[in-house]
């Protein structure tokens, strides 16, 4: 029996280690030229951020699925785009033009210094990060893939990213808290 509680208060211990502060930060929407930060949205429950670029074909499987998350919870859980590829494709006007001619309405973040990039530890595009708002202290709580098929969406059985915003939403805990993102690697400047 002792066993059992110590195996429990480390699960516990090692998931509230990894649930990480984000700093506060200043991006500018590629598509407006205005400048978004977290306390852009001080009333949220929480916030999504979407790494993703112009060019990578998994961004692509993904952009009709991302638009659906935008449209779903955009009342209580803005979702945020961030490109951090420095590559001549993936410059603001870039940016710009490439949500235009995908229809993005969503803020589309410019990292080119990659600050948010390193700060949550992205590595791949799309790479997708749950935070919570706790009184304008906003803490990751899920980070990883968007859902187990990248490829088919309609084989899709696992909706990783939708499962962990409905169980903040509800107060409840995340099954899967960090699910290894599928996509292309960002690289580092």
């Amino acid at each position: 029996m002792k066993r059992i509680v110590l195996l429990y208060l480390l699960a516990i211990s090692f998931q509230l280690s990894a649930q990480k502060v984000v700093e506060n930060f200043t991006l500018t929407n590629a598509l407006t030229g205005e400048k978004i930060s977290l306390s852009t949205y001080p009333s949220c429950a929480g916030m999504v951020i979407i790494f993703t670029s112009n060019s990578c074909p998994y961004d692509e499987y993904y952009r009709a699925r991302i638009q659906k998350l935008v449209s779903d919870y955009h009342d209580n859980v803005p979702v945020l785009l961030v490109n951090s590829l420095v590559d001549g494709n993936e410059s603001v006007e870039q940016m710009k033009k490439k949500a235009q001619q995908s229809g993005i309405s969503t803020p589309y973040l410019a990292d080119k210094d990659q600050t948010l990039m390193q700060q949550l530890g992205a590595t791949k595009t799309p790479h997708a990060f749950l935070l919570k708002n706790s009184g304008g202290k906003f803490t990751v709580i899920y980070s990883g893939s968007i859902d187990d098929n990248a490829q088919v969406e309609g084989d899709v059985h696992h909706t990783y990213l939708k499962n962990a915003i409905t169980a903040m939403l509800a107060n409840q805990s995340i099954d899967a808290a960090d699910v290894r993102p599928v996509g292309c690697t960002i690289r580092k400047k």
